[in-house]
């Protein structure tokens, strides 16, 4: 068994199943109950991953501010916030957006050429950008999912907080690298063919298709929250990152 974090997918999306709309804007259309719950997630993880995309739509990160969720990340012996792990394979990101002035730990992981872009950066050596720049290589010049899991289990990180995208997802999805989701359903319908969802890529076929079982399901006005862990059997196979 690969020795690796504990890992929870945490999205948001809407009642047919887009995280975003056809412009692929950030989605900003849970409620207030469901950042609370976002960041309940992230308060609870000793890291957070996301994809370069997801960063460049938001241009921020979700820390964690509540005193209750601080103050208990503080009794557990963790800092205020948890690692924040941003995966790319071009490692192109603006250096300018708001996520580099965030007070968070920040690792970048990605490919020989993405890693380049930063190193070759003659600011990057007067302002850390990324406490650590990672490189982590499938030999067909992606990121390796699965050697950068099993260093992060070693460094110390038990349990893994997914905060998207959908290509991310599809990956460790195919990959059997995924123990849990949570899923929160918000009362709109955003329709189009190309507007994103939870799991890019390829897909999977109906007969190997990953399997789900409901843990705990309830509802908050209009938002329904779903918390699901992924069963065991057959995976078919996917788009990478």
């Amino acid at each position: 068994m690969l020795n690796r974090p504990h890992t929870t997918v945490v999205l948001a999306m809407s009642a047919d199943g887009k995280i975003a709309d056809t412009t692929q804007q950030p989605a900003r259309f849970g409620s207030r109950v469901d950042k609370t719950h976002l960041e309940k997630q992230i308060a609870a993880a000793d890291a957070v991953i996301f994809g370069a995309g997801t960063l460049r739509a938001y241009g921020t990160t979700l820390t964690v501010s509540h005193l209750n969720l601080l103050q208990h990340r503080e009794k557990m012996g963790k800092a205020p916030q948890p690692l924040h792990i941003v995966i790319t394979n071009s490692g192109k990101l603006n250096p300018e957006i708001r996520f580099f002035q965030q007070p968070v730990r920040r690792y970048l992981v990605t490919t020989s050429t993405g890693a380049k872009f930063w190193e070759g950066r003659s600011e990057y050596l007067e302002q850390e950008y990324f406490e650590q720049i990672l490189v982590f290589e499938t030999s067909t010049g992606k990121v390796d999912i699965v050697k950068l899991l099993q260093h992060l289990k070693v460094s110390g990180i038990e349990n893994l907080a997914v905060l998207g995208g959908g290509t991310l997802v599809a990956s460790m999805l195919e990959l059997n690298l995924i123990d849990e989701f949570w899923l929160t359903v918000c009362p709109l319908i955003l329709g189009g063919a190309v507007a994103p969802t939870p799991v890019e890529g390829k897909g999977f076929l109906a007969n190997v298709a990953p399997r789900l079982q409901l843990l705990e399901v309830f509802t908050v006005e209009q938002e329904v929250f779903l918390h699901y862990r992924v069963g065991s059997g057959e995976w078919g196979v996917g788009s990478g990152e």
